[in-house]
């Protein structure tokens, strides 16, 4: 059994709402934060849009102008104040960074291609205010956080698709264990940007409606999007306990789960494993869930499998849409919420369930005492990712 690491502070903005307080109300509202995309596309594009226009940054930052910028522009001050104080106890090189995200800068070349394009393309000059370097790659976001930070040690970003902000959680692990650190701000960002809109549009998993994991003639996915931040530490104030993280990579396929749901449940189990809980512990499980016909039902036949039929089972993404790379955070914020304040979240959509789903999705919101959650995000390629929480007691 691992030792548990503190989760002191955490913070978001996604479709849900601009701050982590608004989120946090219309998650317990039991409302989706569904709206048209932030772009024009040739084709119903239902997304988790963050509400209202993204703040263009200050002056000092301005040259790292993107939509995921933006983002992490917008959600780092909900825990500006717990970095600061992380920082003043474990010095700024011990605390480290570790973020994970699926497409980086990718909106911002996209809109400088367009106006380059729209300028003549091969004889016109890329936008004065576009920077590649600066802009564009998976680390640009984290070199951002640092300049509003003042985070010194150790940075890195994890992309391994849909798991990537789960899978931090892991390395933030090591680096502590290692002595590497004292303390990670994890997290992940993902912007809406046209290549992953109309990527999925193309793979034909896009609905034009919200969706409904887990249910009856599911239509597809909603993709969003989001920023999210959560402060562990090796020893603290905790707004819950991070006590297990698991991994497995099956490979099945490129796009699809296996449909057994064989690696999804090796990376439950050695999340409860590496805890030394046991299955009938876990009091709440926020499924990944897409909404698509192969995710739903493998991964409900792994937790069917694992954990039975009587654990409650929410997919968050039919408030949020799906937020990619951002989302093993955002729904392991989500967990903490659930287990800081004693609810389960309305699985919006999930009714009438699907025929051969045999587990228990709360139709309403319901109040009970939790204390361990289980958070899932499970990846293109087979790259599966568990993280186990306690409530802070």
């Amino acid at each position: 059994m691992r030792t548990p690491l503190a989760i002191t502070a955490y913070g978001l903005c996604c479709g849900l709402g601009r701050t982590t307080d608004e989120v946090i109300a219309e998650l317990s509202a039991g409302r989706r934060g569904l709206r048209d995309a932030p772009f024009a596309v040739p084709f119903p594009a239902l997304t988790g849009t963050v509400p209202g226009d993204l703040p263009r940054l200050g002056a000092e930052h301005a040259s790292r102008d993107s939509r995921s910028a933006r983002l992490t522009a917008l959600a780092y001050p909900s825990v500006s104040a717990e970095v600061d104080r992380c920082r003043a106890r474990w010095g700024s090189e011990r605390v480290a960074m570790v973020m994970g995200t699926s497409t980086g800068g990718i909106d911002r070349t996209e809109t400088a291609h367009a106006a380059w394009w729209a300028a003549g393309a091969a004889n016109a000059p890329l936008p004065a205010d576009y920077d590649y370097a600066l802009q564009h790659p998976f680390h640009a976001f984290t070199d951002l956080l640092a300049e509003l930070s003042g985070i010194a040690g150790p940075r890195y970003v994890v992309s391994t698709a849909c798991s990537s902000s789960a899978k931090v959680f892991a390395s933030a692990r090591r680096l502590i264990e290692l002595g590497v650190a004292d303390a990670v701000l994890v997290g992940g960002v993902d912007g809406l940007c046209h290549t992953t809109v109309r990527g999925f549009h193309s793979l034909g998993v896009m609905a034009d409606e919200p969706c409904r994991p887990f249910g009856r003639d599911r239509p597809g996915m909603n993709v969003g999007e989001g920023a999210a931040f959560l402060l562990v530490e090796r020893a603290g104030e905790p707004r819950a306990w991070l006590r297990g993280v698991g991994e497995s990579s099956d490979a099945y396929h490129m796009s699809s789960p296996e449909p057994s749901g064989r690696g999804a449940a090796a990376a439950m189990r050695a999340a409860l494993e590496e805890a030394g809980v046991q299955p009938s512990q876990i009091d709440y499980v926020n499924a990944h869930g897409t909404g698509t016909q192969h995710n739903d039902a493998a991964e409900s036949a792994a937790i069917g499998t694992l954990l039975g039929p009587d654990v409650p089972v929410v997919s968050t993404k039919a408030y949020t849409g799906h937020t990619l790379g951002a989302c093993g955070a955002v729904e392991a914020i989500f967990c903490v919420v659930a287990l800081e304040r004693g609810f389960v979240p309305a699985a919006l959509g999930s009714h009438p369930v699907d025929e051969g789903i045999d587990l228990f999705l709360p139709e309403v919101r319901t109040e009970r005492p939790l204390r361990f959650a289980l958070s899932n995000a499970f990846a293109f390629g087979g790259n599966n990712c568990s993280v186990l929480l306690e409530k802070a007691s």
